[in-house]
């Protein structure tokens, strides 16, 4: 733990805001830009291919699909289809796969492959500095089509799309704006469904429940509250018990669902607060662990000084993911909500999102020989894969051998001290 060096293991032509990873391809999409601004910085979202050689992780840029003057700064994946905040507007795009034909070299455009896109490996050349990387013509393609726009946030000025989530059985898109609404449309048709005030301030972060019957919003106006429909449920108080802590020392930031490993019926809620101002000596950020049927508080905890930047949950709900505003990277156990990985300032500014591998086939043998594995990316333009190796366990017929000897040294300990014991 503590500060050291994690290796790039990509680098982008323009800041980087959101990442996932498709599981049924275990394609890796990052995104961002620099925005309408005619700073010469690019908008995109790249398209890598993750592999592990031996020991070591690479990436290699498949495609890059060009977002005009809009940069990405939000996404969901919902099967093949990405959902993209882009300004005030929900950008709708499938991707596919398609292999070259035979005896074609893939087509490239400004060394990325606009429409298919060249391999490249990742992290270094006109992608970040460094060596340029061979590029390889049997590479798969990825090509992108438009599939639909709708207006998620109407802001009089400086309209933006804070967050946006896909409901788990792809039949709801929903998100949140800068205007504190929750919007949700029927998907794949668009058609509106609910359009709310969720909160009088943005709302900075949202999810929905697996059965689709709650609805949780995360607003900087110091609320988190749960929805039924469009109807108030609700609102979350995390430091009802905590006496030191007033009602407008921090407001909360994320907010995630999560299963609970070997409990097939139960839920969790994970939330973030962070120190609503900022004081000489800084407050401690916090980590709560919510039933997430009840909404009752299990669990909260303490999670360190740096003020916490986004929150990611691992598929199987053991894993949490913190990214921090100065650079940091943490893995923390959902259970018991104890930090398991830590790296300080691993990048050189704000963490802007967090993905874990899937437990997916295709996912699997890239995690290695790791317990858990997660990307992170930030405004710096780096994408970097942080793991932790599994631990080591004590099989269960060691420990019994060892009961068995600590027994039988007890017993021949008191037949020295008294004899006759036996």
């Amino acid at each position: 733990m503590g500060k050291r060096k994690v290796p790039d293991l990509y680098r982008a032509p323009f800041p980087l805001y959101t990442v996932k990873i498709d599981p049924k391809t275990g394609i890796v999409l990052t995104a961002g830009g620099g925005g309408a601004s005619k700073t010469g910085i690019k908008n995109g979202v790249h398209f890598l291919s993750l592999e592990l050689v031996g020991s070591q992780h690479s990436a290699t840029l498949l495609h890059s699909h060009d977002t005009e003057t809009r940069a990405t700064m939000n996404m969901a994946l919902g099967g093949d289809v990405v959902a993209a905040g882009q300004d005030g507007n929900c950008s709708l795009m499938r991707f596919r796969q398609r292999a070259p034909k035979e005896g074609q070299s893939a087509p490239t455009k400004d060394g990325a492959g606009q429409q298919g896109g060249a391999r490249r490996r990742g992290g270094k050349g006109q992608n970040g500095g460094g060596d340029v990387a061979q590029m390889k013509d049997e590479s798969l393609q990825v090509l992108v089509e438009d599939v639909g726009t709708v207006k998620s946030d109407l802001s009089p000025q400086d309209p933006m799309q804070k967050c946006v989530r896909f409901s788990s059985d792809l039949k709801l898109l929903l998100t949140g704006g800068a205007d504190g609404y929750l919007r949700a449309w029927e998907y794949p048709s668009l058609k509106e469904k609910l359009n709310f005030k969720a909160h009088t301030d943005e709302v900075e972060d949202l999810d929905i429940s697996p059965d689709n019957k709650h609805i949780v919003t995360v607003g900087r106006d110091f609320a988190c509250n749960v929805w039924s429909g469009d109807q108030l449920a609700m609102g979350l108080c995390w430091h009802e018990n905590m006496s030191h802590i007033t009602e407008k020392m921090y407001r909360y930031q994320s907010c995630r669902f999560a299963k609970v490993e070997d409990q097939k019926d139960a839920l969790r809620l994970y939330t973030v607060q962070i120190p609503y101002k900022r004081e000489r000596k800084p407050l401690p950020c916090y980590l709560t662990k919510w039933d997430g049927q009840s909404f009752l508080p299990l669990l909260t905890k303490t999670c360190g000084n740096e003020v916490i930047s986004c929150l990611s949950v691992s598929d199987c709900g053991t894993f949490l993911g913190l990214g921090t505003i100065t650079g940091s990277v943490a893995i923390y156990i959902a259970f018991s909500l104890q930090k398991l990985y830590y790296v300080q300032e691993s990048h050189g500014i704000v963490v802007t999102d967090l993905a874990f591998l899937p437990d997916s086939p295709k996912c699997k043998p890239v995690k290695g020989n790791n317990e858990v594995a997660v990307l992170s990316v930030a405004v710096d333009s780096r994408c970097q894969l942080h793991a932790v190796s599994n631990r080591r366990s004590v099989p269960v017929w060691l420990v019994l051998f060892l009961c068995g000897l600590l027994l039988v040294g007890v017993v021949l300990l008191l037949q020295h001290l008294f004899p006759g014991f036996i």
